[in-house]
């Protein structure tokens, strides 16, 4: 099994691997393009050109505002009429699923990527990544921390500088560190 393979099904595997640092080189060349291209705010074809290359699908009236930073993009898969505001952050070592309407603020950063707790395992590189989905309609404030392994419900809304460590339920108001259900919202 390679690196890449263990990554993918949330096995411990080793970050600096050939092949894995060579996806991570070519995602910063493209980011760095689409952060620039992003300045414009022209309707460009190769902006779509450029989201079409980083990620693994990018709906229809999406918007990155830069700057925008991921590892890889291609485990980045979001729905129709997605926003993503300056400064956002995904650390895409397992799929990042994000649904149709949702609204990111800034400073949002979604954490697949984990770490062992035993030193001796680190210091060898390994590591682990477990998916994040976030569904439909959610809106995430600013400064939102979201956690490897987390779903975030359809329809709800994650407070402003809230740490996600559990899934949070459709329909819900999630907000601290760490974060809770405070109410359902409707």
């Amino acid at each position: 099994m390679t690196e890449l393979e263990k990554m993918l099904s949330g096995k411990m595997y080793n970050g600096t691997d050939p092949q894995l640092t060579a996806m991570r080189t070519k995602a910063r060349k493209l980011l760095t393009e689409i952060n620039a291209a992003l300045l414009d705010t022209t309707v460009d074809p190769a902006k779509a050109a450029l989201y079409a290359e980083l990620f693994g699908a990018m709906g229809k009236d999406g918007w990155l505002q830069p700057p925008f930073f991921c590892d890889y993009g291609t485990n980045i898969f979001m729905g129709d009429k997605v926003f993503i505001n300056f400064n956002c952050v995904f650390l895409d070592c397992a799929r990042i699923t994000i649904g149709s309407n949702v609204f990111m603020a800034p400073n949002v950063q979604l954490y697949c990527a984990g770490h062992p707790l035993v030193a001796e395992q680190r210091a060898r590189g390994e590591e682990f990544a477990l998916p994040i989905t976030i569904e439909d309609d959610v809106w995430i404030g600013g400064g939102v921390i979201v956690c490897p392994g987390v779903t975030i419900g359809a329809k709800s809304v994650v407070g402003a500088g809230a740490v996600v460590t559990k899934n949070v339920p459709p329909a819900s108001l999630a907000a601290g560190n760490p974060a809770r259900v405070l109410k359902a919202v409707t």
